[in-house]
């Protein structure tokens, strides 16, 4: 019984978002109204004061952007909360596209003068894709924005996703004052600028709502709700486990506005712990008696002083017991799983045991990948966690030579947790490497983090590939790219034959005259 009742409890979600749309703004605040911490900073706050959570590195906290997925666990309404937080930049989107691969449903949060922009539409195509359930937030009402309506058929259209309003802003910008609940009719309103600390709501029935934001207001609101009621966005929640329907909440999570309704919705709505698909097309449900992980992220130096690896893995099915013994899908080899950790950012705690849908931290010594899956009942491996070939290529130059042997140790680290990819020209050994990133700004990450957690000085050497493809087919393919000008054979950190070129018309002209080629834009197993 108690192994029901731990997965029915458990409720692993991600929010997406678009750059500066308030992600980890509601991020501190989930955790502030859940009771994990008790004063909320701010991502661009100044120097001395609070920092977030979420965004532990100290580049995230001094430049206000998201570039790695931080894991947030805590309690609320009964329910264990695993909240994995993706990066928020665009070139970070290798990342949060495996992070979507271990959660069971997503919040998608919207600034509602902005709408829905590119970045925020991608990763919800990604979503849809993995049928994830998504509940959307509209972010910002304490600035004047788009049209309620408005933003609801923006939101239908462009996502083709019907979107049922379970309240409704009372004004917008300064006139903000609370928000309606549909259900009841009731009036929830908000003191405002908590200034870090949790603020008390109150409620008031419909009427009362006029003397409080005056005949203007209160009319346009009513009709509002008026055309709500004739518009047929009723809410069936199967219909959200299913993913199409989308709830819909509105607030402002700077000033504490809805952050509790959306709240206790995940903790007692949110998707729980779903089956998972392995590459033989069985599905392993959550209450299987075994064991089974998988691992969607590696995480370097989170404690620098010990240059420690840690790889964090959803747990899919079965009881997690620290110090059990499980079999690497990949590899066929058996690893003992000690010191596993749950985490609050950086801030970690032993665990001993963990439920499906529970993420955990498992020290890394290298021998755990991306996407390896972890099973005691032998060797399986579920499908879904891609590395996409990189766009973006350059070496380092070293500003003291001598330092050799720690840049290649900590690239090593860094390739490990994703930060940037390795490729080895065959022969050379495995010094002076190409780099290669789905994005620009991961270069920009990789010297400030060689600086601050290596003290290595380094200058990014830009390259002219554009494209990088993994080879299969016959060995008379392969010899043909080695003998063509045009192409530049590599191997990436695994030994998997790489080859790197400027140009699509390269990859179309080889794939046509060599023979028995075969190239892949996802890095194989």
């Amino acid at each position: 019984m108690r192994f029901e009742e731990e997965v029915r409890r458990r409720r692993t979600f991600a929010i997406i978002s678009h750059p500066d749309a308030g992600k980890t703004t509601l991020t501190e605040k989930l955790l502030l109204y859940s009771g994990a911490i008790h004063l909320a900073g701010s991502v661009k706050a100044k120097r001395e004061s609070r920092r977030t959570i979420s965004d532990w590195m100290k580049i995230e906290q001094e430049r206000g952007i998201s570039v790695t997925s931080s894991v947030l666990r805590f309690e609320h309404g009964g329910s264990t909360l695993n909240l994995v937080d993706t990066p928020g930049h665009a070139d970070f989107s290798e990342d949060t596209y495996r992070t979507l691969a271990a959660v069971d449903s997503a919040v998608m949060l919207m600034d509602h003068a902005k709408g829905v922009e590119p970045r925020t539409r991608k990763l919800f195509e990604v979503c849809r894709l993995r049928k994830l359930p998504v509940i959307t937030f509209m972010n910002k009402l304490d600035r004047h924005g788009l049209h309620p309506l408005e933003l609801v058929d923006q939101v239908s259209e462009t996502l083709d996703l019907e979107v049922a309003p379970l309240n409704w802003p009372l004004g917008m910008g300064g006139d903000f004052r609370g928000v309606v609940d549909l259900r009841t009719r009731e009036v929830i309103v908000y003191p405002g600028k908590g200034g870090g600390m949790r603020t008390t709501s109150h409620r008031l029935n419909w009427k009362e709502a006029e003397s409080l934001v005056g005949s203007r207001i209160y009319k346009h609101v009513a009709e509002e709700l008026e055309l709500l009621e004739h518009a047929g966005h009723a809410y069936r929640h199967e219909r959200f486990l299913s993913g199409d329907v989308s709830p819909l909440f509105w607030g402002s999570a700077m000033n504490d506005f809805g952050v509790e309704e959306l709240l206790d919705y995940i903790s007692c709505h949110a998707a729980r712990p779903a089956p998972r698909e392995t590459e033989d097309g069985e599905r392993i449900a959550p209450e299987d008696e075994r064991f089974t992980g998988f691992v969607f992220k590696i995480q370097a130096n989170m404690n620098p002083r010990h240059r420690d690896g840690i790889a964090f893995m959803r747990v899919v099915s079965g009881k997690f017991e620290r110090g059990m013994d499980a079999v690497i899908g990949r590899s066929g080899e058996t690893l003992r799983l000690a010191k596993p950790h749950t985490f609050l950012g950086d801030e970690r705690s032993l665990v001993d045991e963990a439920w499906p849908g529970d993420i955990v931290g498992l020290y890394n010594t290298g021998k755990l990948r991306v996407g390896d899956t972890l099973s005691t009942d032998g060797p399986i491996h579920f499908a879904g966690i891609p590395r996409f070939a990189p766009e973006h290529f350059g070496q380092l130059r070293l500003e003291d030579p001598l330092k050799r042997k720690a840049l290649d140790a900590g690239l090593e680290q860094l390739s490990q947790e994703g930060v940037i990819q390795l490729f080895f020209t065959p022969g050379q050994g495995r010094q002076n490497p190409y780099l290669g990133a789905v994005g620009l700004l991961q270069f920009e990450v990789l010297k400030e983090r060689l600086r601050s957690e290596y003290k290595l000085s380094v200058e990014f050497v830009k390259a002219r590939f554009t494209r990088a493809r993994w080879i299969g087919g016959t060995p008379q393919a392969r010899d043909w790219l080695g003998s063509t000008r045009g192409y530049i054979l590599v191997e990436d950190r695994h030994g998997h034959p790489v080859v790197l070129t400027d140009s699509d018309w390269n990859l179309s002209y080889a794939l046509e005259n060599a023979p028995g080629l075969e190239l892949y834009e996802v890095e194989p197993l």
